[in-house]
């Protein structure tokens, strides 16, 4: 499971953002947030506050509860942040916090849910967690058909869920993308940028970052993403296909420059890889289909041994053009595409520049009926 929006909507983004990054002018940061509590008929215990850091929390301090249920903490910060509140160690909340004071009311008899004030950034978070937690349902629904139909060996019924999960994650990454774009600007879509692919998803994040800096600079995790995007740069769509120069079973050096001209699937696989073995049928009936009206495929095996390599073309009927130097996921075609998982695809245009990538199942079949149909 693994879409690209047009150049018209990136062009909105950087528009929107400008307008963002001119009223950001207006709003001022003087490094603290006060976070203000008022719980009833709270519990013996005391409110705890963490920061997010990286992949973990980090406790910064306890705050003590009054009496009348009342707490205040002055928070000292350095630019935006993420920070968990837990309340007598029965209720998490996730704040987003920068140049905004914060309320937070709970009645731990009456209320289901805390509420939380004063804070736009926490109220974008909260759209966030809430699109997180929906996408995780229903990922753990086809997970469950899955597993049952594994079980049943019913292989109609595995393609079928299969199709539905790489349509459930396009779906999702545009519901990621129309969330953010409704923020305002807010640095609280950092928390929605891991629900994106930087491989699908390149333009987007670049513009969503280049928007983001320019609101909070020298912020760490903006300048993370900021590198991470760097180093994928050379490509992300439109930009011109590495050379990719390895032997075919013959020992014969080809070139993927020899297919300029045509529509060319890179197809990153491997004997050894069961989806990749399974997505090959959908391959042939195409490459058969779209061969004749200038589709091209050039497969770029990550096998470790001639034999396996051999066997799987063979068993398979992969007749287009296949390379490997045999190295695993340290052949110099992976490192240099940065795969680290397969299948994988790059789908080059006539003039050798990327136009998609990860394009499987039905989704390849109406790319190539959309280019040559």
């Amino acid at each position: 499971m693994r879409m690209i929006k047009s150049t018209i909507w990136i062009s909105l983004v950087f528009i929107g953002g400008m307008a963002v990054a001119c009223a950001q002018q207006e709003r001022g940061f003087d490094g603290n947030v006060l976070i203000k509590g008022d719980l009833d008929n709270q519990p013996e215990g005391y409110v705890i506050l963490s920061r997010y850091k990286e992949n973990a929390t980090e406790v910064i301090d306890t705050i003590q509860v009054g009496n009348d249920g009342k707490f205040e903490y002055s928070l000292s910060l350095e630019g935006p942040g993420f920070f968990d509140l837990s309340l007598m160690n029965q209720i998490q909340i996730r704040l987003a916090l920068y140049d905004e004071d914060i309320k937070v009311k709970y009645n731990f008899k009456k209320d289901s849910q805390p509420t939380i004030t004063g804070s736009k950034d926490t109220d974008q978070l909260k759209k966030i967690d809430q699109l997180a937690a929906e996408y995780q349902d229903e990922i753990n629904q086809l997970n469950s058909e899955y597993y049952e139909a594994m079980n049943n060996k019913d292989q109609d019924k595995i393609k079928d869920i299969q199709e539905r999960a790489m349509g459930l994650e396009s779906g999702h990454s545009g519901k990621v993308k129309a969330v953010i774009e409704d923020m305002d600007g807010s640095f609280a879509s950092l928390a929605a940028i891991g629900m994106l692919n930087p491989r699908n998803d390149f333009q987007f994040l670049d513009s969503l970052m280049t928007v983001l800096d320019d609101r909070y600079p020298n912020t760490k995790s903006i300048i993370t993403v900021k590198q991470q995007l760097d180093e994928m740069r050379a490509l992300s769509i439109g930009q011109p296909a590495p050379e990719i120069s390895l032997p075919n079973p013959e020992g014969e050096t080809i070139n993927l420059s020899d297919l300029r001209g045509k529509y060319v699937l890179i197809d990153f696989w491997a004997a050894w890889c069961k989806p990749c073995r399974e997505e090959n049928p959908n391959v042939v009936r195409l490459y058969n289909a779209y061969k004749d009206k200038g589709f091209e495929v050039f497969g770029v095996s990550l096998d470790r041994t001639k034999e396996a390599w051999i066997r799987g073309i063979e068993e398979d009927g992969l007749v287009w053009t296949q390379v490997s130097d045999l190295q695993y996921f340290n052949s110099a075609a992976a490192e240099t595409y940065q795969i680290n998982a397969i299948p994988a695809t790059y789908l080059i245009g006539p003039e050798g520049d990327i136009l998609a990538k990860d394009l499987r199942g039905s989704r390849l079949e109406d790319k190539l009926r959309e280019l040559l149909d």
